[in-house]
């Protein structure tokens, strides 16, 4: 027979169960529509979800106790929670009690939970520390990872967000203070200038400090000197002193002298009247022995001897009162020179007296030598500091000329007014913005993800197809069919069902799912190039391993959706998935779609697909000839699923 009659033959066998069994027929149209189901029911799933947030229940803690900074009261929790609430991102509900929100994390009523601590604004605000400001997002992996998954980006989005609002307010006040730094620099040139001129007053004033300090140490220098010798002629001063009050007469001493002047002087006059009465009674002896005389001269009974003798006698009592004369005379002067002694001696003992209380008190109030000593010593410290005085003058002379100079330069190097600042706070505080630039636009996530579900429906549908049919029985009549006629009659009917399964998803992708196409031929071709391939890498697998085949493409299924990038890119997944990749049909696949859909891989669709068409053409050609075949009676072939 003919090839197309050996394959007619053989589809014809397989269209009469269909036939004869209407339940394998209700099972075929089933097969047909479950890629298409199950593509649009995980689409569905993760079709939009970020616009499904706000059903995802957070709990907010709000403990801030705010902060006053800059004479402006700020409460960052508060502001935090009214813009969470006003966006409606998550289904926000306020706790009052931290441990309940934990305890409602933990339990899984709520996703996570938003935790603003007591010190939150007076860490956050003054910004002296990186990271100052914590917000606690609290989450549990184990009750759902991609809720944490949730967590830790909406952690780090409100932490932009929070630090953005942050410094456009701190530049806010940045800009508003810079409004009077103008006047602060005009005050500031001002201000240097006056520091200038007294500055150079100050020059001036050390200058002349430096002169005096100079003058002073020569000056301090020559004392101490002149100290030396002072000090030595006050202590000989003091020791003749001390000398001359300790050998000074006692007043009795004194006393005994007054009283010998006076005594003296008392006998003085004494004797005065003694010869005074002397005198008197040489008077009257005299005149008597005058008289003797006359009558001894004139009477002839005295002998001449006699009259000798009274002669002699009358002349030696006129020497007698001349002589007492002459000692009342000189007795005369001495009184009166006793006398003037008494009155002389009397002054000289009161200024005796004196001299010595003078004396004494000149003795007791010399410094002893220790007082010198320390006078000495003193002038001799006051000469070193004169001269450490006069070179610190100096050293101020020298640092008064630096402060002046160093003033100087800062006039010249202030600037004559303060450039502003330009730009506004909110440019400021986002200077960056970045930009990105979306080549081949994917509408939403259920988008994104629908070349890789309908890849992985197009094979669980042909793994279907498959199961509908028995591939390795065959009527007695094919046994001498050849063996690509044998596998053409057996896979027409799958092909079929593959197709309508195809047409169905392209229903789904065009009315269903509503996804923008930018090239439906190229998807077309692709999706039933791919739903054949597919299906000829099952029936080769079936094939050569009978049932276990089967359950192998099952596998195949779940390790090709691993490597072909749906969930992660796959150069994330590492390892055996990021090396098998480039040579699973799905990634072909997927590939081929996205570039259809999307205008991704700069529209390149071709390739992939000739890649796909060839592992078909080798999946059919390995099909026709491996495994064997076991022939039935017509009439004893069943339907591979059991009704």
């Amino acid at each position: 027979m003919p090839f197309f009659s050996q394959t007619w033959f053989v589809l014809r066998t397989e269209a009469q169960l269909f036939l004869r069994y209407p339940q394998l027929l209700m099972a075929a149209l089933a097969v047909v529509m479950i890629p298409a189901l199950y593509g649009v029911i995980y689409l569905s799933s993760v079709w939009d979800p970020a616009a499904k947030t706000g059903a995802l229940p957070v709990a907010v803690v709000n403990l801030d106790n705010g902060m006053e900074y800059w004479q402006h009261d700020f409460n960052v929790g508060q502001e935090v929670v009214a813009k969470l609430q006003a966006r409606h991102a998550f289904g926000f509900m306020n706790f009052v009690d931290e441990a309940q929100a934990r305890r409602s994390v933990r339990e899984g009523s709520m996703a996570f939970a938003l935790i603003i601590p007591p010190d939150f604004s007076a860490n956050a605000i003054p910004g002296a520390a990186a990271g100052a400001g914590k917000l606690v997002v609290y989450t549990s992996e184990g009750n759902s990872y991609q809720s944490s998954g949730l967590a830790r980006r909406f952690a780090q989005e409100l932490g932009h967000e929070v630090n953005e609002s942050l410094n456009e307010r701190r530049w806010a006040l940045v800009l508003s203070d810079a409004a009077g730094s103008q006047r602060n620099i005009d005050r500031l040139h001002a201000g240097v200038e006056q520091l200038r001129a007294g500055a150079h007053e100050l020059t001036g004033g050390t200058q002349q400090a430096v002169k005096g300090a100079t003058a002073v140490a020569e000056g301090s220098r020559q004392l101490a000197q002149s100290v030396v010798p002072l000090a030595g002629g006050v202590k000989e001063l003091g020791a003749g002193l001390r000398t001359m009050d300790a050998k000074r007469p006692r007043r009795s001493d004194l006393k005994q002298l007054q009283d010998g002047a006076q005594a003296l002087s008392t006998g003085h006059g004494e004797l005065g009247k003694g010869l005074d009465e002397l005198k008197g009674g040489t008077a009257r002896l005299t005149e008597g022995v005058t008289q003797f005389k006359d009558e001894a001269n004139s009477s002839f009974l005295v002998s001449a001897d006699v009259k000798d003798r009274v002669g002699q006698l009358s002349e030696g009592v006129t020497r007698v009162d001349t002589g007492l004369a002459s000692a009342a005379l000189a007795q005369g002067q001495l009184a009166e020179g006793a006398n003037r002694l008494n009155a002389g001696v009397t002054t000289l003992i009161d200024g005796v007296k004196a001299l010595g209380k003078g004396i004494h008190t000149a003795a007791i109030n010399v410094p002893p030598d220790n007082q010198i000593d320390e006078l000495t010593h003193g002038a001799s410290a006051l000469a070193t500091g004169a001269t450490s005085v006069e070179l610190g003058a100096q050293k101020l002379r020298v640092g008064a000329q630096r402060l002046e100079g160093g003033l100087d330069l800062l006039a010249t190097s202030l600037p004559p007014s303060l450039k502003k600042i330009d730009g506004s706070a909110e440019g400021l505080a986002t200077s960056v913005q970045p930009q990105v630039e979306v080549v081949a636009a994917v509408e939403n996530n259920g988008s994104g993800f629908a070349p890789n579900i309908l890849s992985g429906s197009l094979w669980l549908g042909a793994s279907l197809a498959a199961f509908l049919i028995q591939l390795r029985v065959l009527p007695l009549q094919a046994q001498p069919f050849g063996r690509a006629a044998k596998l053409s009659g057996k896979v027409v009917i799958p092909l079929g069902v593959v197709a309508l399964q195809v047409l169905v998803v392209c229903l789904l992708i065009r009315y269903g799912l509503e996804i923008a196409v930018m090239h439906w031929g190229a998807l077309i071709l692709t999706l039933a190039l791919a739903a054949a391939t597919f299906l000829m890498i099952i029936v080769a697998l079936t094939r050569a391993l009978g049932d276990a085949g089967k359950a192998l493409a099952l596998v195949f299924l779940a390790v090709q959706l691993s490597s072909s990038g749906g969930v992660l890119p796959v150069e994330l997944s590492g390892g055996l998935f990021a090396q098998i990749s480039p040579w699973m049909p799905i990634t072909w696949v997927v590939k081929s779609i996205r570039a259809a859909m999307f205008g991704a891989f700069d529209g390149g669709w071709q390739d992939p697909l000739e890649l796909l068409l060839i592992a078909g053409l080798l999946a059919a050609v390995m099909a026709a000839i491996v495994g064997r075949w076991r022939y039935i009676q017509a009439s004893e072939m069943r339907p591979a699923l059991d009704f």
